[in-house]
């Protein structure tokens, strides 16, 4: 017999302690604990930790957690959790605590009488859970041992939480595999039940599967967006990669693999049916393709302006985040628009208007070069050196094209919402105005519908007044779009 195979919860609590007094005295049990309990109570104790310690490091503090959360990838699946886990700790008297890979409590939610308890123990965002930090727990053995684990009451090694039990379970990113945190419930001993491993294990893969959907969005978004690197290749062999490594489109058709490494600074690759590829950096992946036989240009820079529907403007630098305020987003702006250059004069008008002072640009053109470099932003006049691949151009382009579709894939939302220069009030309008007629003049009654859905298209009446005349009774998109309608109607 061990542990595990007691069901009675006062029993079985009581065994624990009994196992847990034995072997930190170094004595045999009166039964073998768990193997997972062991092996973990080992490393916990090989790492010095003091199984009388009372609370876990604090190694964030409350004014990091926001931008830390934000940043997060699990932040994208945190409605889903709360949805799936928060009332049903509520109910249950447990917390909902979500970690990131490095085992640091990043977000924690529940029961309101539990958290002046939770607090008192340590259980609060900022504070790290893994096994070397504070021993057994289920945070912190779940991503020792990538697998969902319970630790209940002298499971712990710290004898501070043998009055709770817990449940957790990992989270892997769908594109790389790596484990990007855990999905934990706790609460107090009396609260235990056998399907709590179950529950955070199934709510673990509802949040894989959303990151799913949401990496096959962004594929398909940045493959919209960076084509016409594949097809200026003009039919000879190449392929669009991602940052890390997957294929996300080739010419020809059926001859890539899944996925290639690409060790950091290669300029070549050899795949595994022995072609050679030259590496190119994109703004936000690569491009392979056969080597030329003449002598290659020299290597631009490649720049990605991500300022489509994003509260912080993104833009990355041969693949490397650059943070930007919104005056340098503005900036560069105004130069993708202006791929011959602009003097200071020229943009202290469009994004000052008439009241611009050139000598304000200067210093902010200053500014950027610091962070972009002065290879990339050249002066006399002011322009990019660069392959720009900015949203907002991948946008026109497919308008232009007639591809009213591929537009909407690639629009989140509107240009740089904050801005209020003339340059970006003007460029923001011509997408939006643009992006509307076309899917009102496509006669595609499944595009208006995601238009309707996007967040352009939410309070526009006349799309919703269409698609209430296309659906036909029986479409079970039909009640919620006359739903917003009528919200529409009111608010009007």
């Amino acid at each position: 017999m061990t542990t595990h195979d007691v069901h009675d919860a006062a029993e079985r609590a009581h065994l624990l302690h009994q196992v847990f007094d034995a072997v930190m005295a170094g004595e045999p049990g009166p039964v073998p604990a768990r193997s997972l309990v062991s092996a973990s109570w080992r490393r916990s104790l090989a790492a010095h930790v003091d199984p009388e310690r009372r609370t876990p490091p604090v190694v964030v503090h409350d004014t990091e957690l926001p931008d830390l959360r934000e940043g997060h990838p699990l932040n994208a699946v945190m409605p889903l959790l709360r949805s799936t886990l928060v009332s049903i700790a509520d109910e249950a008297m447990h917390v909902m605590l979500v970690t990131d890979a490095d085992g640091t409590i990043l977000w924690r939610e529940g029961a309101a009488k539990l958290l002046h308890s939770a607090d008192d123990v340590g259980l609060s965002p900022g504070t790290r859970w893994t096994e070397d930090a504070i021993g057994t727990n289920a945070m912190g053995t779940t991503l020792a041992v990538d697998a969902p684990v319970q630790i209940h009451s002298a499971e712990h090694l710290v004898r501070t939480y043998h009055a709770w039990t817990c449940a957790a379970a990992p989270v892997h990113d769908p594109d790389t595999g790596n484990i990007l945190g855990a999905i934990d419930i706790s609460g107090p001993l009396h609260t235990v039940h056998p399907a709590m491993v179950q529950l955070v294990s199934a709510t673990a893969q509802l949040a894989e599967n959303q990151l799913r959907v949401r990496l096959a969005i962004a594929d398909e978004r940045l493959r919209v967006r960076n084509m016409p690197h594949l097809t200026s290749l003009r039919g000879g062999a190449g392929a669009l990669v991602t940052p890390t490594g997957r294929i996300v489109a080739g010419e020809p058709y059926g001859t890539w693999p899944e996925r290639v490494l690409l060790p950091a600074g290669a300029d070549r690759i050899r795949l595994d049916d022995g072609r050679e590829m030259v590496v190119e950096p994109l703004a936000e992946g690569y491009l392979l393709r056969a080597p030329h036989k003449a002598a290659a240009a020299p290597r631009r820079s490649a720049l990605s302006l991500r300022f489509l529907g994003h509260g912080t403007p993104r833009t990355l630098l041969d693949g490397k985040p650059i943070p930007l305020t919104l005056r340098p987003a503005e900036l560069l702006t105004a130069l993708a628009l202006h791929p011959d250059g602009l003097t200071a004069e020229r943009l202290a008008l469009l994004l000052y208007g008439d009241d611009g002072n050139p000598t304000t640009v200067r210093g902010e053109i200053l500014r950027l070069r610091s962070l972009i470099g002065a290879d990339v932003l050249r002066t006399r006049p002011y322009r990019l050196d660069a392959i720009v691949d900015a949203d907002f151009e991948a946008v026109r382009r497919a308008l232009r094209a007639g591809r009213p579709a591929d537009a909407l894939r690639a629009c989140p939302g509107p240009l740089l919402p904050r801005s209020d220069a003339p340059a970006i009030r003007e460029l923001r309008d011509e997408v939006e105005v643009s992006l509307r007629r076309a899917v009102l003049d496509a006669d595609d009654t499944d595009l208006l519908a995601a238009f309707a859905a996007h967040l352009l298209g939410r309070g526009d009446l006349e799309v919703h007044d269409r698609l209430v005349e296309r659906l036909s009774p029986g479409d079970p998109r039909r009640p919620e779009i006359e739903s917003h309608r009528a919200r529409l109607l009111t608010d009007a």
